[in-house]
């Protein structure tokens, strides 16, 4: 049932995507804010379903072929996205992109990591599945299991690895680039997973944890926001 109501997800995320494209493509700030915002929604409902399969026997293998699967899938079905603030920030930061435009995306992924979790709290009420019983029960199921320091430095860490994969892919074949980054997300997953999630998204991660950055703002906001933005900016000094 989680697998078919993901498949749903991508599905009707690219006929959204496709029926924006055809009609508004004349209003480029329109497209980009409802692509931007399909886009990340995917993501955000789709992250929020696997993170309740997590411990699914057998442990760690089914969750972390999932995520290689599933990162692969939206590499595939959301090609000119970003979907993460940070990686808004590069082209801003160096005149690639307008504040408005750069302003227009981010704004568009915090809604949709708003929208995601809306919707899957209203799926998982309905309890189609197993895992979602109790899944609304749990309140702030906090992912940061160490020091808010030690946490800081694995999402600023885990942010420069990543964006620097990125660059150093741009020149590889794109239906290999796809598998590169999959499979590099889920080697960071595996690694500082059951220590902060290894997130390094600011929307994905007010979508899967928004309780937590309600209970404890400052410190998540730091850990989950600062931290990977700072990583993208160590990235553009480079």
């Amino acid at each position: 049932s989680s697998l078919l109501l993901m498949s749903g997800v991508v599905v009707t995320v690219g006929l959204c995507r496709r029926l924006a494209r055809r009609r508004l493509r004349s209003r480029p700030h329109l497209f980009a804010f409802l692509v931007e915002m399909f886009s990340t929604f995917q993501i955000c409902a789709c992250t929020n379903e696997l993170s309740l399969l997590g411990n699914v026997e057998p442990k760690p293998h089914t969750a972390l072929t999932l995520t290689y699967g599933f990162t692969v899938l939206h590499g595939l079905t959301l090609a000119g996205s970003t979907c993460n603030p940070c990686g808004t920030l590069q082209p801003m930061w160096g005149g690639g992109t307008s504040l408005r435009m750069g302003g227009l995306k981010v704004a568009a992924q915090f809604v949709a990591a708003v929208l995601a979790r809306v919707f899957m709290h209203f799926i998982w009420s309905l309890e189609m599945a197993e895992p979602h019983s109790g899944a609304l029960s749990q309140g702030c199921s906090s992912p940061m299991q160490t020091t808010e320091v030690q946490a800081f430095c694995i999402e600023l860490l885990f942010s420069v690895v990543f964006q620097l994969a990125v660059l150093r892919a741009e020149s590889v074949n794109p239906k290999y680039r796809v598998h590169l980054i999959a499979l590099l997300i889920t080697m960071l997953v595996y690694a500082g997973g059951n220590l902060t999630g290894a997130i390094f998204n600011p929307a994905l991660a007010f979508s899967l944890h928004a309780d937590c950055f309600y209970d404890k703002f400052l410190s998540y906001s730091l850990v989950y926001w600062i931290a990977p933005s700072l990583g993208k900016f160590f990235m553009y000094l480079r």
